[in-house]
Order: C-alpha cells, then sequence, then structure tokens
C-alpha cells in the first residue's frame, strides 16, 4: 500500500514523517510528490496510485490567499510555489474522497484550501501563556482537550492529554465543511474534522506534530497514524473492487471533460 507526503524532503524533518508511518506499518511505501519539484501533473498520477495523503509542516502559508496580504510582515518564510501546488493535491484528494492527514502547515493549508483564515501571528494578535512555538530546546509542550462528541476523540478514546507544539499561526474561521475537534488552553484551534464525514471521506488535522513527539505511543501520537492508516487501508481494498480507470478519475474537471 502506498502513502503519499505532500512533500517529504529536503532535510532531516521530513524524514521523520516517513519513519513514523513506517513504524506504524513496516511494508508501507511512502512516497514524496515533491521529491524533484512541484511537478502537478507527475504528482496527479502519483497520488492516484495512493490510498491516503499526508500534507506536511513546513513554511507559513501565503498570506493573500486567505485575505491577510496586509499583515504579511508577520509571517517567517514563504513557499508560494508549494501553496499552489498543495492546494491542487488537496482538492485532488477531495474529490476523491481518499484519506487525509494534515500536520502543523498542513492542517492550515486544509483550512484555507476551504475558504477558511488563519491567525497570522498568534503573539501579536492574541498574546497567550500557552507555548505555541518552538523554542531553542525544540517544540514547545501543551496541554489540549478534544471537543465532545468529535471524531477525533472517538478515535484517540480520550479527550485531553499534552501535544508538543512548533507554530506561530493558527487556524482561525474554519473552512466550509470543517469542524472544530480540539483546542489549547487559551482557545487556539488545535485540530479540526470533517463536520459530515458520511459522505466526504476520512480527513483529520492537527496542529501539533504526532511524527516528532517523543512519546511516540501517545494516542496523539500513534493513534492519530493508526487510525489514518487504517482508513488508508480501507479505502485501499475499496479502490481494488472498482474498475474506472484511475488515472481519469484523479484527473483535474477539465482534462476529464475533454477526453483527456
Amino acid at each position: 500500500m502506498k502513502i503519499a507526503l505532500s512533500k517529504g524532503s529536503g532535510s532531516a524533518k521530513y524524514a521523520l514523517y516517513r519513519s513514523w508511518l513506517e513504524s506504524i506499518r513496516p511494508d508501507l511505501e511512502v512516497l514524496d510528490l515533491a521529491r524533484d519539484g512541484y511537478d502537478l501533473s507527475r504528482a496527479r498520477s502519483e497520488l492516484a496510485e495512493c490510498a491516503g495523503i499526508v500534507f506536511t509542516g513546513g513554511a507559513d502559508l501565503d498570506p493573500a490567499l486567505y485575505g491577510a496580504d496586509a499583515m504579511r510582515q508577520l509571517c517567517q518564510s514563504i513557499e508560494r510555489e508549494r501553496d499552489d501546488f498543495e492546494l491542487a493535491l488537496f482538492e485532488i484528494a477531495r474529490t476523491a474522497t481518499m484519506p487525509i492527514l494534515g500536520i502543523c502547515r498542513g492542517a492550515q493549508l486544509i483550512n484555507v484550501a476551504l475558504g477558511g483564515t488563519l491567525v497570522v501571528d498568534i503573539p501579536h494578535q492574541r498574546g497567550s501563556d500557552v507555548p505555541h512555538g518552538k523554542t531553542a530546546q525544540g517544540d514547545s509542550m501543551h496541554a489540549v482537550s478534544i471537543e465532545a462528541g468529535t471524531m477525533l476523540g472517538r478515535m484517540l478514546r480520550t479527550w485531553e492529554g499534552q501535544v508538543n507544539s512548533a507554530h506561530h499561526q493558527a487556524i482561525e474561521q474554519l473552512g466550509e465543511g470543517l469542524a472544530l475537534a480540539a483546542r489549547a488552553p487559551d482557545g487556539i484551534v488545535e485540530a479540526v474534522e470533517w463536520a459530515d464525514p458520511s459522505t466526504r471521506g476520512f480527513l483529520i488535522a492537527v496542529q501539533w506534530h504526532p511524527e516528532r513527539m517523543a512519546e511516540r505511543d501517545s494516542p496523539f501520537a500513534r493513534g492519530v497514524g493508526e487510525r489514518f492508516l487504517f482508513e488508508c487501508e480501507s479505502y485501499h481494498h475499496l479502490l481494488q473492487g472498482q474498475s474506472y480507470d484511475r488515472e481519469r478519475f484523479m484527473a483535474p474537471p477539465q482534462e476529464a471533460s475533454n477526453g483527456a
């Protein structure tokens, strides 16, 4: 079974996504869709062979994407080419009801893709005693509480715990179709999921980094990965029983309508 990473190479931190997923399922094939640059045509074809996608962490999203360009000075590094690439990948995966996991930047990207907005800089706009950003010693740690009745709570079988944290931005207004799944003590959004997953497939997006939590067996780390891979396995078996052309199915509407 193949799983896609929206970006999975370039530094040791990206190798952790692969090792985390493989620690849960050693026979997994993890494919980096941006390993040689942001080639959407190639990535679309490769994604058609995958059973799920992880949108990984990294640079700030371009604030122009969510109507906050006037606050650009509060951003750190921005990679607009990556933004456009991953927004297109998300639309392909969403349309295919493929299992989707968003991590940190990945969670923010999913929210923006669905019309939501971001807090451009937590210290400047919100102010908080909760440590969200990375420190000289590494990731911060803080408490998180899961909202009652959410899929996240049911799948992790817990409603509170400790997570790592390394971000200065956060989800503000939720994107269309999303529901709040977890918060930090200061109210910052820590996780979102589909409000109605019955016809949308599986989607969980978390602000923490399960792939680099020191406590790998925590439900906020291993539990997230196990449920994502379970959903990917189900999706994989479902597609094996289908007779349609997967390349055509994953193509953008304009290509499909032209008989491409």
